[in-house]
């Protein structure tokens, strides 16, 4: 679980670091070489990516971090913006939204820096979920948009651009995560090769996604002849074990139509 609790403020205790190549990334590599896979890479696809703090990009401005009430009560998970028809849209991970000791104000800020909102403070007006989700926590629906406002009627996509919203991608796809762990005040960046775990599930290693970066995005097919370089967002950590129980692995739900419905009601909404 990577959403950060007043009961929890940092990593979980317990949780798995990496050394190294752990026991079942070396099964794996022994399993694949004898289908015929090279040790390199058998290894390579699970070794985690190294995360840094993001550069203050136009990509890196349109995620920012959620936070209850006000910024000084902390920030708890991660959010992103999604171009749309009305231009205020926010995407994030299902439980998110979910604490019970949310209470209050939910506010998304873009780019969000030490302390500082340097593209506003961002109030999540409505917020639109799976009903699979909303019956049973179905891992597989863990997707939320929030339709989203400022006090001066300014729309957030105006501020900062969208990633378009896109299917998931197929096996081994190269996608970038940028997130806020809620033991630092900047946004971390990693780029690895996704996979697919299960027919709803995606998996990627990135090393320091703890507590806090629940509904980062997973954002792929950067344009780089575009100078706003417009991604696609594939993804948000969430899904199994919402989101995942170790820093240096984690999870997605697979964008498919269940996505694309609950994209589509709230765009519908005004978002």
């Amino acid at each position: 679980m990577k959403t950060a609790t007043a009961e929890a403020p940092g990593p979980a205790a317990g949780r798995r670091r990496w050394p190294g190549a752990p026991a079942g990334v070396v099964l794996l590599a022994s399993l694949l070489l004898a289908a015929g896979a090279t040790p390199t890479s058998a290894v390579l696809a699970h070794r985690p990516g190294t995360a840094h703090v993001s550069h203050r990009t136009p990509q890196a401005a349109r995620v920012g971090a959620l936070f209850r009430g006000s910024l000084a009560n902390g920030h708890f998970c991660t959010a992103s913006v999604v171009d749309s028809p009305g231009r205020s849209l926010v995407l994030t991970a299902a439980h998110c939204l979910d604490d019970p000791g949310a209470g209050g104000d939910l506010l998304f800020v873009p780019g969000y820096r030490n302390g500082t909102a340097p593209y506003g403070v961002w109030h999540l007006a409505r917020t639109f979920t799976d009903p699979r989700w909303d019956s049973d926590g179905d891992e597989d629906a863990d997707v939320a948009f929030a339709v989203v406002s400022r006090t001066d009627g300014a729309r957030v996509e105006d501020a900062v651009g969208g990633n378009r919203l896109g299917a998931s991608p197929a096996d081994h796809a190269r996608v970038r995560l940028t997130g806020y762990p809620d033991s630092g005040e900047e946004p971390l960046t990693c780029t690895n090769t996704a996979t697919r775990i299960s027919a709803g599930q995606l998996r990627i290693a990135c090393s320091s996604y703890s507590q806090g970066t629940s509904g980062s995005p997973w954002v792929t097919g950067t344009d780089r002849a575009d100078p706003a370089r417009t991604g696609t967002v594939v993804g948000v950590i969430g899904g199994h074990e919402q989101g995942g129980d170790t820093d240096e692995v984690s999870y997605s739900s697979v964008f498919g139509p269940g996505v694309t419905a609950l994209y589509r009601r709230a765009v519908a909404a005004g978002g």
